[in-house]
């Protein structure tokens, strides 16, 4: 008897592997075909205002401000400026991002960069600012800036 255990084993162990063939070529297949519709969406926009939020963890306040692009804004002792500022069209999967450069200035003090990246607002936590007093977050991109002059309308002659 033990014989017959034995090849019935053997023959499920190879419809195991098997199957597990077809699911990894299924798998890879479903990855190159993922990687291609990526590759065929639209890219982010650029946008004028980058939509931040910081807590003061001292006072447990939260504060809700724009950041335009190119001007530093101050919160506490941080001084931020938002370099840039993406968000994919509406059709997308909703995704703000924005490339942040954040310092600490304290008076009679050299300024400390703390922070310097890109924070998206779907993921707080994947490019988080390390502060022992300050929390900032991206929430938003607003005022969409213009397309380049390639892509204006024609005027009629």
């Amino acid at each position: 008897m033990q014989p017959a255990v034995k090849a019935q084993n053997s023959s499920v162990s190879t419809s195991c592997v098997q199957v597990l063939k077809i699911v990894r070529v299924s798998i890879a297949g479903s990855v190159l075909a993922v990687g291609f519709l990526n590759a065929t969406n639209l890219v982010a926009e650029p946008y004028g205002i980058a939509v931040l939020q910081a807590l003061d963890k001292v006072t447990a306040r939260v504060s809700t401000f724009e950041a335009p692009v190119g001007i530093f804004v101050q919160f506490g002792t941080l001084r931020i400026i938002a370099r840039t500022c993406n968000k994919k069209p509406p059709e997308e999967t909703p995704e703000s991002a924005a490339f942040l450069d954040i310092s600490e200035v304290r008076p009679g003090e050299p300024t400390v960069s703390v922070y310097r990246g890109w924070m998206f607002a779907s993921s707080r936590a994947l490019a988080a600012m390390e502060h022992p007093v300050y929390d900032v977050w991206v929430l938003d991109c607003n005022s969409r800036l213009k397309a380049s002059s390639s892509s204006s309308t024609g005027t009629s002659r």
